[in-house]
C-alpha cells in the first residue's frame, strides 16, 4: 500500500519534522548525535489517525537519515514498529540496535 503524500516541513530549530493541518500539527521529534539521529517521539492528532500521516513522517525520517549518511535509533515505539514492518530500511539502524 502506498503512503499518501503530505507536505512535510523540517524545523531544525525545533528538532522536528512536521505536517501542519487544520486539525493540528502531526510531528516527529528527533535528536542528533555524532552520525546518528534518534527518533524520540511521533505525535498525530487523534482526528488524523489512520490516514497514513505517521507513516509519511516515518518514511521521511528514514529518507532524511539516508540522505544525510546517518544511522537511526528508533526509540519512539511508532517508529520502531514502522521499521519492523519495512525491513528495506534495516541497513539504517545504528550498530547494535534492532527493531
Amino acid at each position: 500500500m502506498a503512503t499518501p503524500e503530505f507536505l512535510i516541513t523540517h524545523e531544525p530549530d525545533q528538532k522536528r519534522f512536521v505536517i501542519h493541518t487544520e486539525a493540528g500539527d502531526a510531528y516527529q521529534e528527533y535528536l542528533l548525535a555524532t552520525g546518528r539521529i534518534v527518533i524520540a517521539h511521533t505525535e498525530v492528532p487523534e482526528a488524523l489517525e489512520g490516514q497514513g500521516i505517521g507513516s509519511a513522517l516515518a518514511k521521511n525520517a528514514l529518507e532524511y537519515t539516508e540522505a544525510n549518511d546517518l544511522k537511526i535509533l528508533p526509540l519512539c515505539p511508532f517508529m520502531a514498529t514502522y521499521m519492523r514492518r519495512h525491513p528495506q530500511y534495516h541497513h539504517l539502524l545504528a550498530a547494535g540496535f534492532s527493531v
